[in-house]
Formats: structure tokens, C-alpha cells, sequence
């Protein structure tokens, strides 16, 4: 997003910041979010589409949302620090807290009828991921799940990686037990069957959903207490999401 240059030039900023006292995070004011605004918006194009800004812990040190992400300013606009702030005594990564809370979704609202589902155990705990059936980095992923217990998976499957991808979501959907064949091509690379009669799959919709809700690549998991993992990780990591998730929702 932005130049190596600038994100060097940045950098003592937030070393000479980071040994002051903490301040109160909260909204910039407006007049000084469009001061902000403007010069960035004119000196870097691509952050036109500031949503917002706050204050942060570290004084002097600015957030602004640009999407679903986080890049950080100086009072005036002047730098910009495009990385993770963390706070050194709790060992808290500030931007990825800050991000989980963007990015929530309604977990609940979730139009699971178009989704490949399966159970593990009790299934008493819920994960949502977001997959291309010619993924490879969704493969290694659905090994990992594997390994899960008591956890059901809803699987929205969004063709992002051309023709074969959607005639492979459309096979895998239109088939008598689409769970297993689902299964059988991304663990064991045994190809879906052609399906006669194609069924409505839910292709267009699920790239919609995917859309709305900034699903930029796969795999893209989302655990019910709204927070995301956008990337592909260990059967550990899953674990410990879905566990901190239960927590925070009373699971």
C-alpha cells in the first residue's frame, strides 16, 4: 500500500512514541480526520477511501481504517506506518485485536444452505471456511480440519481460480452426497464426476457472500464469534480459535 521508503521513514516515529505514557484510544475529530483525509488522499491515491480514524495508545500515533485494514499516521498526515503495533509488556498485537474487530461477521446470519457441511464428534462447535476446490493451500487446510473434534464445518465454496474451479464447485455441488465428494477431491485428489442434469449450484452466490463480506483469496476461515483467519494454518491454531471463540460466546 504504501513505499518501502515511507514505511522506513515512519519507523522512529513509533520507536521515539513508544516509551510515552498511553493514551485513550478513540474517534478523531472531524476537522482533523479531513485534514487528514485530503493530504493523504492527494499524496497517496490509494488511501482515497479512508472510512475512519482514532487515536491510539501510543500518542501521536493515528489509525486509519481503509477497508478492512489498518495502516497508521502522525497527527498531521506527514508519514505512514503500514505493520503490526504491539505492546510490549501484555505481548498483545494491537493491529491483529484491532482487525479481528473490523472484520467481524454475523456469524449466525450465514447462509449455510449453501454450504458443503460436516460433523466431527459433537459438532457442538462451528467454523466456516471459504474454499476453491483448485486450491492448494485450501487442501493443506482441509488436512488440518481433519484433525478437529467437535466441530462442525460449513464449507462455502467460491470458484476465484477460472473455468475448471467453477466446473468443479458445480459437479461437487450437484452430486447425490456432495460432502463426500467434496472430500474425496480435496484429501484424496479423486476428481468429481461429471453431473448430468446440472442442479443450481450456489456458485454465484457464495462469490457474492465472499464479496460482501472481503473474502479477498482462499482458504478464508470464520470462527461464531465473528472473528476471521484469512490464510490457511494448523490443526493447533484452528483449535485455539475455535476455543477462544466458545469462550467468548458461551459455548
Amino acid at each position: 500500500m504504501i513505499s518501502t521508503f515511507r514505511a522506513l521513514a515512519a519507523a522512529s516515529l513509533v520507536c521515539s512514541l513508544g516509551a510515552a505514557v498511553q493514551a485513550q484510544s478513540g474517534e478523531l475529530p472531524a476537522a482533523q480526520l479531513a485534514v487528514i483525509k485530503a493530504k493523504l488522499s492527494q499524496r497517496v491515491p490509494e488511501l482515497a477511501g479512508i472510512e475512519s480514524a482514532r487515536t491510539t495508545p501510543v500518542p501521536g500515533l493515528i489509525e486509519l481504517k481503509v477497508g478492512n485494514q489498518v495502516v497508521y499516521t502522525d497527527a498531521s498526515g506527514e508519514y505512514l506506518i503500514e505493520g503490526q503495533l504491539l505492546e510490549t509488556r501484555t505481548q498483545r498485537n494491537l493491529t491483529e485485536e484491532r482487525l479481528d474487530e473490523i472484520n467481524k461477521v454475523d456469524f449466525s446470519s450465514l447462509p449455510f444452505k449453501d454450504a458443503i457441511v460436516w460433523k466431527s464428534g459433537t459438532g457442538k462447535r462451528r467454523l466456516v471456511v471459504f474454499s476453491d476446490p483448485n486450491c492448494g493451500y485450501c487442501k493443506h487446510l482441509e488436512k488440518e480440519i481433519q484433525q478437529i473434534k467437535d466441530v462442525t464445518v460449513y464449507t462455502f465454496m467460491i470458484p476465484i481460480l477460472g473455468d475448471d474451479s467453477r466446473a468443479k464447485v458445480d459437479n461437487i455441488w450437484c452430486v447425490k452426497d456432495r460432502t463426500q465428494a467434496w472430500r474425496d477431491w480435496m484429501l484424496n485428489g479423486m476428481a468429481p464426476a461429471k453431473a448430468f442434469g446440472m442442479c443450481a449450484s450456489p456458485a454465484q452466490r457464495n462469490q457474492a457472500l465472499a464479496q460482501k463480506l472481503r473474502v479477498n483469496g482462499t482458504p478464508a476461515m470464520f470462527f461464531e464469534d465473528g472473528s476471521r483467519l484469512a490464510s490457511a494454518a494448523s490443526a493447533a491454531v484452528i483449535e485455539q480459535r475455535l476455543s477462544k471463540a466458545s469462550i467468548k460466546t458461551g459455548g
